[in-house]
C-alpha cells in the first residue's frame, strides 16, 4: 500500500467532510476513494471516519491520525522539493579543486559565481597540483575540477579549453625588462624558474620542449612552487627568468608578454568521466566564465581532441 497516498486521500475527505467533494478535488471516482480509505483503516485498524448521509466526519482517532498526516506530508513534501534541487544542481556539496596560482581574485569570483548558479548549494574547493586533482577525479574523491594541459586523461571528461599565454617574469633592472614583449631567443642561456616538474609532469616538459623549439634553451631550470620565492630569485640573480602567466604586479619585477604567444598554458573543467551531472556542468558554466572574465583566459582557436598520453607542443 502507498501509504503517502492513501494518507493524501484521507486528508482530502477529512478537509471536504464529504466522499463525493474530495473525489471531485482529488479527480477519482468515489468508490475508489472509498476503497482506498477502508483500506487506510484496516492498515492502522481503526475507524477514521463516521459515515452518514450528510458527509463524514472524523472520529477520535481520526482526529489524532489527521494531526499527524499533515506533520508527515509535509514533511514529504520538503523530502520532494530538496531531491529535485540536488538533481537539478541547485543543492547538495560539490567536491572540487583548482591549480597552484590560479590567483585569489580568481577563485573567489568562481566560489560566487557558483553560489549564485546554485543558492542552495555548496561548493567545497580546495586548491591541488594538476597530478594529484587527475588522480583524485578518477579515484571518485572529487567530483570537478580545473585542470592544465596535457594531463592523465583517460577515465575523465574535459570542458572547452582556454588558453593562457606564458610571458617572462624579469628584475626591473633587467634590460628585457625595457621591451614591451620579449622574443623567446633572448631568453636564450639563462637559468629559468619552472614549477616543479612533480605537479604537472607533462607540462612541465612541454613546456621545456616548446621553449626549445622557439630558440630557448636554459643554461639551468630551477624548480620553484611559490610566486614569492621565484620573485626573490630574480631581485637576487643575473640572468634568471621565470615563464608564468601574468602575475600580480609586484615592485622590483616586471611581467613581459612573449612575441606572437608562442607558449601558452591550455587549461579546462575535468570530471570522471560519466559523471557530468548538474552540479558539474553549473561548476563548468561558472568556471568558464570566471577564467574568461578574471584570469584573462582565451579561447582555444583550434581545439583539439585529448589522449591519454597528449602530443607535446601548444595549438592555438
Amino acid at each position: 500500500m502507498d501509504l503517502l497516498l492513501h494518507l493524501r486521500y484521507f486528508r482530502a475527505v477529512a478537509e471536504e467532510q464529504h466522499f463525493g467533494r474530495a473525489a471531485e478535488r482529488l479527480r477519482v471516482a468515489q468508490p475508489s476513494l472509498s476503497q482506498r480509505i477502508q483500506r487506510l483503516e484496516r492498515e492502522l485498524g481503526v475507524r477514521l471516519l463516521d459515515r452518514g448521509r450528510a458527509g463524514a466526519t472524523l472520529t477520535p482517532a481520526g482526529r489524532l491520525v489527521l494531526a499527524e498526516t499533515d506533520a508527515l506530508l509535509d514533511a514529504a513534501d520538503r523530502l520532494r522539493t530538496l531531491v529535485t534541487r540536488v538533481q537539478g544542481g541547485a543543492a547538495g556539496t560539490l567536491r572540487a579543486a583548482v591549480p597552484p596560482q590560479l590567483g585569489g581574485a580568481t577563485i573567489a569570483a568562481l566560489l560566487t559565481a557558483y553560489r549564485e548558479r546554485s543558492p542552495g548549494g555548496h561548493l567545497d574547493l580546495r586548491e591541488l597540483t594538476t597530478a594529484d586533482l587527475t588522480a583524485e577525479l578518477a579515484a571518485g574523491t572529487l567530483d570537478a575540477g580545473i585542470v592544465r594541459h596535457p594531463c592523465p586523461a583517460t577515465g575523465l571528461g574535459f570542458g572547452p579549453q582556454l588558453h593562457q599565454p606564458l610571458g617572462a617574469l624579469l628584475a626591473d633592472h633587467d634590460p628585457l625588462a625595457q621591451h614591451t614583449e620579449v622574443d623567446v631567443p633572448d631568453l636564450d642561456g639563462r637559468e629559468l624558474v619552472l614549477f616543479p616538474r612533480p605537479t604537472a609532469p607533462a607540462l612541465h616538459d612541454e613546456t621545456l620542449t616548446a621553449c626549445a623549439r622557439h630558440g630557448c634553451t636554459p643554461s639551468a631550470v630551477r624548480e620553484v612552487a611559490g610566486l614569492e620565492f621565484t620573485r626573490a630569485l630574480l631581485l637576487s640573480g643575473t640572468d634568471v627568468v621565470a615563464l608564468l602567466p601574468r602575475p600580480t604586479p609586484e615592485p622590483g619585477t616586471t611581467w613581459r608578454l612573449l612575441r606572437g604567444n608562442p607558449l601558452t598554458w591550455r587549461t579546462s573543467t575535468a570530471w570522471p568521466a560519466g559523471r557530468d551531472g548538474p552540479a558539474v556542468r553549473l561548476f563548468t558554466e561558472a568556471a568558464h566564465d570566471v577564467l574568461r572574465e578574471h584570469a584573462g583566459l582565451l579561447p582555444t582557436a583550434t581545439p583539439r581532441r585529448l589522449f591519454p598520453r597528449p602530443a607535446s607542443e601548444f595549438p592555438l
